[in-house]
């Protein structure tokens, strides 16, 4: 039996270490990314670089991808050198967070050419990624799901949410929208309890054992906030974008969404105080400022 040859588009700190893991499996593993510094990351393991999506498809039976959003999506799939000119790849794996209308575009874009595209967005990052226990959210029909299931639980457990590309990219937002929730409004609370006097470990402590538990009190906070590190390695940038594609999609749907773009606002905010690179955890930083305080152990 012949064996598959994988493609990876996309080196960045979620792709790099999934297509790590690949290679680790023993994988073949052709890879492409813009960063030359991070193709020779991933030469030094085993991978071999091509020059353009569709140099990788022509050698690739099995694509995936993990990309910034829907336009360079678009670039990678129906660009000069995109995917759909290629003569070999007949699955396309999309691990990225590009939202449903981008996903639906790439799979008729795709689909029109005899190739499948898979809506696969993850969640759980870096370390997710590097120790493959993310939450790979899969959407495509059921036959491909069950013939891609060994080689995507490289990257964790896998759910299935349907047979339609972009339903996946509804829980992944969906998913991101709590979580950038849990940042802002945990930057809120411990700011109130700071500024009376509390001990903010302390109160993270009564946080975690009582009612109040959540994904930024239970490690982000404690990690990247407390320690004055903002170093999740996600940044409010990119997390604007998730929290907007969430609302568009509400939006179509009829879903009135009052608190998430709040968390909208909050996130545009810290990118436009702290810069472009700021990390989402930076957010909390943007609170102590305006309460004139810091959280810190």
């Amino acid at each position: 039996m012949q064996k598959t040859i994988y493609g990876f588009i996309g080196l960045g700190n979620m792709g790099g270490p999934m297509a790590g893991r690949l290679l680790a499996a023993g994988e073949t593993v052709h890879v492409v990314d813009r960063d030359a510094a991070a193709v020779a990351r991933l030469t030094e393991k085993g991978a071999i670089a091509q020059p353009t999506p569709v140099a990788l498809g022509n050698i690739s039976d099995v694509i995936f991808l993990s990309i910034p959003d829907g336009n360079v999506l678009n670039s990678v799939v129906c660009g000069a050198d995109g995917l759909v000119g290629a003569t070999r790849v007949k699955q396309v794996v999309d691990l990225s967070t590009v939202g449903p209308d981008a996903a639906k575009a790439a799979f008729s874009a795709l689909a029109a050419q005899g190739i499948t595209y898979i809506d696969s967005p993850v969640s759980g990052g870096i370390a997710g990624a590097q120790d493959g226990t993310l939450a790979v959210m899969v959407s495509c029909p059921r036959p491909d799901y069950d013939a891609l299931q060994p080689i995507l639980k490289n990257f964790g457990p896998l759910f299935y949410m349907g047979a339609h590309a972009g339903q996946a990219q509804v829980m992944k937002l969906a998913n991101n929208l709590l979580s950038a929730t849990a940042v802002a409004i945990t930057a809120e609370a411990m700011a109130l309890g700071v500024k009376s006097g509390l001990n903010p470990a302390t109160m993270l402590d009564v946080i975690n054992a009582g009612s109040g538990r959540n994904s930024a009190t239970v490690a982000k906070f404690p990690k990247a906030v407390l320690t004055g590190t903002y170093n999740i390695g996600f940044t409010a940038r990119l997390a604007h974008k998730d929290v907007r594609l969430c609302l568009a999609e509400a939006e179509s749907i009829g879903i009135p969404m009052i608190v998430g773009s709040a968390v909208k606002e909050m996130l545009m905010v810290t990118t436009a105080a702290l810069g472009k690179d700021a990390d989402y955890t930076d957010l909390s930083r943007v609170v102590e400022n305006w309460a004139g305080i810091k959280i810190r152990g």
